[in-house]
């Protein structure tokens, strides 16, 4: 079993790998192999709607990012989205990237435990973590949670390690995800039978 861990701040070594460190080491002491991708600080192209995905079965651009996460998604049995809290939101090239990778990626995303992990100074938090949760929601993916919101404190690189109430909570995320998947991740023969697609766009 494997569960990918995405860093969506542009430091490396911040206070959100801090988090997500946390979370993999609870993962690892399960049993459960984890890989870190690291966003960095290159712009990232957003999604423009083109639909080229549906005929090429992968995003039309092609970039080094968006092709580490998609690789990285075919043998991960659960994802787990950590992110600094800008302005009340997730990282804005992070957003860019999770469109991308949602719209396009669908097939490697359905039925694996996924949860959202934020990092603030004091603010905003609650609000990040339900943009990112809402990626999950919106593709049949099972939501794990922990014993407190996902979120973890500190303004400063390394202030994140003093909070022990999010560190703790961090643990505890990763202990639930790894049970979740031992329980038995849904196979593709177990999934629930697939109804053909209703779309309704609320105009006549």
């Amino acid at each position: 079993m494997k569960v990918l861990l995405i860093n969506g701040s542009p430091r490396h070594a911040g206070n959100t790998f801090i988090a997500l460190s946390e979370v993999a080491g609870a993962l690892e002491a399960e049993g459960v192999r984890t890989q870190i991708v690291q966003l960095g600080n290159k712009p990232v192209r957003g999604c423009i709607a083109c639909g080229k995905c549906a005929d090429l079965g992968r995003c039309v651009f092609d970039d080094p990012l968006y092709d580490e996460v998609r690789v990285a998604l075919r043998d991960a049995d659960g994802l787990v989205v950590g992110s600094p809290v800008y302005y009340a939101g997730p990282n804005g090239s992070l957003c860019a990237l999770l469109d991308r990778v949602f719209y396009s990626c669908s097939e490697l995303l359905a039925y694996k435990p996924a949860a959202a992990v934020v990092v603030c100074r004091r603010g905003g938090a609650s609000a990040a973590f339900d943009r990112l949760n809402k990626y999950f929601t919106i593709s049949n993916m099972p939501v794990v949670s922990s014993q407190y919101w996902n979120s973890v404190h500190g303004r400063l690189p390394g202030e994140a390690a003093q909070d022990a109430e999010g560190l703790q909570t961090m643990r505890v995320l990763g202990r639930n995800m790894a049970r979740l998947l031992k329980a038995g991740p849904l196979a593709s023969e177990a999934r629930p039978e697939k109804e053909e697609r209703v779309w309704t766009h609320f105009i006549r």
